[in-house]
């Protein structure tokens, strides 16, 4: 596996391991905290310390969330931060293209799926304000225990509960740039309030934001999005609620939230060129068509027993309804284009989904009086998705019914000693369910005979931790992930006749198996982890642009390997020096002779990635943090070992401010301090005259927020 970096810098990076500087994200990251162990839900759908737990997995707390939301609004940012095996944000609406260890990870809210697994639109990261959120918890690499796919991981964001007796907080936000103070205002408003009396709690709060234009180092405009969706020149609005009853052991919980972020439509983009380093650019003036937005209702109702017939019992009812619309191109767009619409038509799609679904989870403890959990469950969800062409009235996706049924079961045997055992077994049925139908006319207007194909696998897991000594610790596992490809690319690119669905072999479920050891140190001033993993599938997915701009699915394997380390080391009761490095490589077989020989592209895999920072308390009210991100040149080759594309690697500094006041704390954040002159990520490495987007410039935010 070639990492791409120096001996110098291996040599550095090996020297600090073995000194203990690194972070194990079990312990307070506060220079003055007592460690303690941390819980997490996601992992194994019910509480466990993170020492029994046999996976990377990043926790992001509301103080870390609320230090990296003071530098930008937009949560891949936060997690590219903070999980540097994330990819760079696409600093749009869209996060198409970014992914988790080289694989689409599961995003939850509250462990209800906001992923689509049948019609993956890039949209899957813009659901929930942040300001709802109280933490993250990221599982890395494949994962079974909640179904519906997370090949790359999951990504678990917990909102909010409310707080005993009445609690508010109100949060007011601006963010600027120097260029064109009134073009670039961004400003917020978000307002919680929660309450409990007797037995009963309830949360409610409401946040607006509108978001103006962007420019880059060079004070250029940013070039806008029209199509795929643009967080610039735009208004986002979330109602959240959520209110509990207790009763004896037992709990009910009711979350509804609704969402939507919508663009103004007052921006035209401005094509650049990429051969003669011209970046995209954006001009005042009205976009055809309804503008792109997401408007996303997720509603979950939640039953707990902690005295089921000597079990724990949970239940979860949730509903989705996610319906992300796209903008139109501005000029004909070659595949939506046909003949009974004359020429030059210009179209706009708009992609749906509907899911409903049920997770049921016991808990057996000490069994027979044995160190022994017995962990199992029941999993149903049901998703309808179609994708239209709202301006003509045509289907582009055809109405497609997905079922899923998987019981599973999970031991985890934690004996007073050293070590910890868990092995797992999940059984994946579903069921789609597609009409005949009609391919768009750039397709050849194939016919398409439809079909109920039925899909079965069963999924294993088996891992394992052991206490070295007190501060070390090791870990290793092994799982799988049962996932769809992206069924509507599929099924809306069949441009050959004769095709049924019954029969479609790219239809096939794609089965992920993640391998990973680790080890972990956690001292007194120095905590470290250190992981190596590895990813495969036989037959996996890959995204290919076409020359249309048109993303399709080609069915591959591929393999993904890498290493992830992390360090925080406390250097003094004010100061506290984290590193995270994340290096992956990724390939694939072109020529389906069963063996990878080319490497994987940007809208599949993240760039190699160092992140450094530097926490200082200056007195008990002022803290600052000043962190770095460094992306690494990557050079993509072929299968004859030719260089297909080149990604410039960048680095970018981010300096924020934190002064508690009173019942609240004023914060000062300047993203880009030097003011780095960049195209991202995804740019470099998809060229596109249209979208040759440069990375933003210099940017400050002022917030305060006040909690009575």
């Amino acid at each position: 596996m070639n990492f791409n970096l120096s001996k110098l810098t291996l040599a550095i990076l090996a020297g600090q391991f073995m000194a203990g500087q690194a972070f194990a994200e079990e312990t307070e990251t506060t220079p003055s905290a007592e460690s303690y162990e941390r819980i997490v839900v996601t992992a194994s759908r019910v509480a466990k310390p993170l020492s029994q737990i046999p996976n990377t997995i990043t926790i992001i707390d509301q103080a870390e969330l609320a230090q990296q939301l003071s530098l930008n609004n937009d949560l891949s940012t936060v997690l590219g931060n903070l999980v540097p095996s994330f990819s760079p944000s696409r600093q749009k609406m869209t996060s198409a293209g970014e992914s988790l260890r080289g694989r689409k990870p599961l995003y939850l809210i509250d462990g209800v799926p906001q992923s689509n697994p049948l019609r993956s639109g890039g949209r899957d990261g813009h659901t929930i304000d942040p300001f709802l959120i109280e933490r993250v918890e990221v599982i890395h690499g494949a994962n079974a225990i909640h179904g519906l796919g997370a090949a790359g991981g999951i990504i678990n964001l917990i909102t909010k509960k409310p707080k005993q007796g009445l609690n508010q907080q109100i949060k007011i936000d601006t963010g600027f740039q120097t260029e064109d103070l009134a073009e670039s205002g961004d400003y917020g408003v978000s307002y919680s309030l929660s309450n409990s009396w007797d037995n009963a709690d309830i949360l409610a709060a409401l946040s607006y934001r509108h978001s103006g234009m962007a420019y880059d180092a060079n004070g250029n405009l940013i070039g806008v999005d029209n199509t795929q969706g643009d967080t610039m020149d735009s208004e986002t609005f979330d109602g959240f609620l959520k209110t509990g009853y207790n009763w004896d052991q037992q709990r009910i919980e009711l979350m509804v939230n609704r969402y939507q972020i919508e663009g103004n439509n007052n921006w035209l983009s401005v094509a650049g060129d990429v051969d003669a380093d011209i970046p995209s650019s954006a001009i005042e003036g009205s976009a055809d068509g309804e503008a792109a937005q997401n408007a996303v209702t997720t509603v979950s109702l939640g039953y707990n027993n902690e005295d089921f017939f000597s079990q724990k019992l949970s239940v979860q009812l949730f509903r989705q309804e996610f319906e992300a619309t796209y903008g139109a191109e501005g000029t004909p767009l070659k595949t939506f284009q046909d003949p009974a619409y004359g020429s030059d038509l210009i179209d706009q799609s708009q992609n749906n989904s509907e899911k409903t679904g049920m997770k049921i989870t016991l808990v057996n403890s000490q069994m027979f009086e044995l160190p022994v959990d017995l962990i199992y469950g029941l999993d149903m969800l049901k998703d309808k998705t179609w994708q239209a062409l709202i301006q003509t009235g045509r289907s582009w996706v055809p109405p497609t019914e997905y079922t899923n049924y998987a019981p599973y079961a999970q031991l985890e045997f934690a004996p007073d000693a050293p070590y910890t055992i868990t092995a797992g077994v999940r059984y994946e049925k579903s069921k789609l369910e597609v009409d005949d139908f009609t391919t768009l006319a750039s397709y050849g207007s194939q016919f398409v005979k439809g079909g109920n194909p039925d899909f079965s696998q069963t999924l294993y897991n088996l891992g394992g931790t052991y206490k070295v000594t007190e501060q070390w610790r090791v870990f290793a596992n092994y799982s799988e992930a049962f996932s769809m490809p992206d069924v509507g690319r599929v099924l809306r690119g069949i441009n050959t006749p004769g095709q049924s669905v019954e029969t479609f072999l790219d239809l096939k479920p794609i089965l992920t198996e993640n391998t990973e050891l680790g080890i972990e140190y956690n001292g007194t001033n120095l905590q470290a982890q250190m992981a190596y993993y590895t990813s495969d599938s036989d037959f996996g997915q890959r995204l290919q642009r076409g020359v249309d701009g048109i993303y399709t699915v080609k069915r591959e394997k591929t393999e993904v390997d890498g290493v992830e380390f992390r360090v925080n080391w406390t250097v003094s009761d004010a100061d506290l020096l984290g590193l995270r490095l994340a290096i992956a490589e990724g390939r694939y077989d072109s020529d389906q002779d069963g063996k990878v020989d080319s490497d994987l592209g940007g809208s599949n895999i993240a760039p190699n990635r160092i992140n450094a920072s530097w926490d200082r308390y200056w007195t008990d009210s002022l803290s600052t943090r000043l962190q770095v991100n460094h992306l690494l040149d990557r050079d993509r080759e072929d299968s004859n070992g030719d260089v297909v594309n080149q990604f410039d690697g960048y680095t970018t500094l981010d300096l924020s401010a934190t002064l508690d006041v009173v019942a609240g704390a004023v914060t000062l954040g300047v993203q880009n301090l030097t003011n780095t002159d960049y195209y991202t990520y995804y740019s470099q490495s998809n060229p596109n005259d249209l979208r040759n987007f440069k990375g933003l410039g210099r940017s400050f935010t002022l917030s305060y927020q006040l909690n009575f």
